[in-house]
C-alpha cells in the first residue's frame, strides 16, 4: 500500500502536465488554421480582382477551334455584361462575390443568322455564358469556370487604347441622322498613330489631324485634307465631305476586339471601323 501511496502524487502531477502538452497542441493547430488562406468559389487562395470595367476577347474554348475574326467578346460595365458571341451582340446583368459569377438568366440578344462555322462558335460560346458559375484571373488572363470548378473558356485582356492602331471605316453618319455604308470601290481609312497624330485616307484625298483620348474620351482637332477632285463612283466626293465632319463631330471611342465606334456628345454613332494594318510612313 505504502508504494501505491508513494505512486499517486506522482502521477497527479503528470496529468496536469499532459493536458498542458495538449493545450499547447490544440493551440498551434488553430493558429496554424487561423493562418491558412480561405478558399475561394474560384478555388483560388484569395477572391480574385474584381470584373467592373473590364473587357476581354475569347482565347480558346476547349474542344473548340476559333476563328480569326469576328472574335467572341466579353465587357463589364456598370452591372451589366454585354458583347459579341461572334454572330450576334447580347447583355444582361451579372453579380459577383468571392469569386462567383452569376450572370443574369434573360440575357437578350440580336438575331442576325451567320453562317458556318461562325454560328456554330457563337452557339458554344452561348453555352459557355449559361454554365459559367466562377471566375479565375491567371497571368492577365480571365478564366470563365462551371459549377465543379473546370475551365469552360479562356479570355484575353481587350486593348482598349487607340494610339498605334490603324481602321478600315465600314460606316459614317451622313449628316441627315443616318448611318450609311461606304460606297463600293471606295475606300476610308483612320489611323491614330502614338504621338497623338491622326491620318486616313477620305475616299479621295488623304487628312492629318490630331487626337487625344483618355478612357473612352475623345477628341479631334479640325482635319486638313489634299484638294484632289474624284469623280467616280458618283457621291464620292459627297461621302468624304460627310465622313470628315462625322469624324470630326467625335467625343468618344469604344473599342471591341476588332470592331471601333465613335460616337458624338448625344451618343449618335459617328463612325464605325474594323481594326486594320497600319499604313506604311
Amino acid at each position: 500500500m505504502a508504494a501505491a501511496v508513494a505512486f499517486q502524487p506522482t502521477a497527479a502531477r503528470m496529468i496536469p502536465t499532459a493536458f498542458k502538452f495538449l493545450g499547447a497542441a490544440i493551440l498551434v493547430a488553430a493558429v496554424l488554421q487561423g493562418c491558412s488562406p480561405m478558399k475561394t468559389a474560384s478555388g483560388g487562395a484569395n477572391p480574385p480582382p474584381s470584373l467592373d470595367d473590364t473587357a476581354w476577347t475569347l482565347a480558346s474554348l476547349p474542344g473548340t477551334t476559333l476563328l480569326p475574326a469576328p472574335q467572341a467578346t466579353l465587357q463589364f460595365e456598370g452591372g451589366r455584361a454585354t458583347g459579341s458571341d461572334g454572330c450576334n451582340r447580347y447583355g444582361t446583368s451579372f453579380k459577383t462575390a468571392g469569386g462567383k459569377l452569376e450572370l443574369g438568366a434573360q440575357r437578350v440578344s440580336t438575331q442576325m443568322a451567320c453562317p458556318e462555322p461562325v454560328s456554330q462558335l457563337a452557339a458554344a460560346f452561348n453555352r459557355v455564358l449559361n454554365d459559367v458559375r466562377a471566375y479565375r484571373i491567371e497571368a492577365g488572363s480571365l478564366l470563365l469556370l462551371n459549377a465543379s470548378g473546370a475551365t469552360l473558356a479562356t479570355l484575353a485582356a481587350q486593348p482598349s487604347t487607340l494610339a498605334g492602331t490603324a481602321w478600315q471605316v465600314s460606316g459614317y453618319n451622313n449628316g441627315k441622322q443616318a448611318v450609311v455604308s461606304v460606297i463600293t470601290g471606295t475606300q476610308l481609312t483612320m489611323e491614330f498613330l502614338a504621338d497623338g497624330k491622326l491620318r486616313g485616307s477620305g475616299g479621295c484625298n488623304n487628312f492629318n489631324g490630331s487626337f487625344t483620348a483618355e478612357g473612352n474620351r475623345l477628341s479631334i482637332g479640325r482635319v486638313a485634307s489634299t484638294r484632289m477632285a474624284c469623280a467616280q463612283p458618283e457621291g464620292r466626293m459627297a461621302q468624304e465631305a460627310a465622313f470628315l465632319a462625322a469624324l470630326e463631330s467625335a467625343t468618344t471611342a469604344r473599342r471591341e476586339a476588332d470592331r471601333l465606334e465613335l460616337r458624338t456628345a448625344s451618343g449618335a454613332l459617328a463612325v464605325s471601323a474594323r481594326l486594320a494594318a497600319p499604313a506604311k510612313p
